[in-house]
């Protein structure tokens, strides 16, 4: 019961606090100045707003991906001495394999192809 009343009476102040916040907030929204990009105090020639290659941001998280993978497959053969070597063979090839096929797939996928 005390439990549940703590819960409540965090969740009422924090929203009560979320409240009051928004009301005296002085932020103005539809500023002109502060919604358009800085140039040295002169107004913008061409839009902000540049097309962005989606093919760019794929190959950017499957580098990240895998960057992150490598950062995991480099204590394996620390940890082989500190380990049983069967259970430790086991793990090294199953995330191995699921590696492969990931990258497999990506390819099959045509997603590591640059230009089409």
């Amino acid at each position: 019961m005390m439990t549940t009343t703590t819960a409540m009476m965090t969740v009422m102040l924090s929203t009560a606090i979320m409240m009051l916040t928004t009301l005296i907030s002085k932020k103005n929204n539809e500023d002109r100045e502060k919604s358009s990009p800085f140039e040295c105090g002169f107004d913008p020639k061409n839009s902000a707003r540049l097309p962005f290659s989606s093919r760019f941001f794929l190959i950017a998280v499957i580098f990240m991906i895998f960057d992150v993978e490598i950062a995991l497959l480099l204590p394996m053969p620390i940890t082989m001495e500190a380990s049983n070597m069967k259970s430790w063979m086991t793990v090294s090839l199953l995330f191995l394999l699921i590696l492969i096929i990931g990258l497999y797939h990506e390819w099959n996928q045509g997603s590591l192809e640059w230009s089409k």
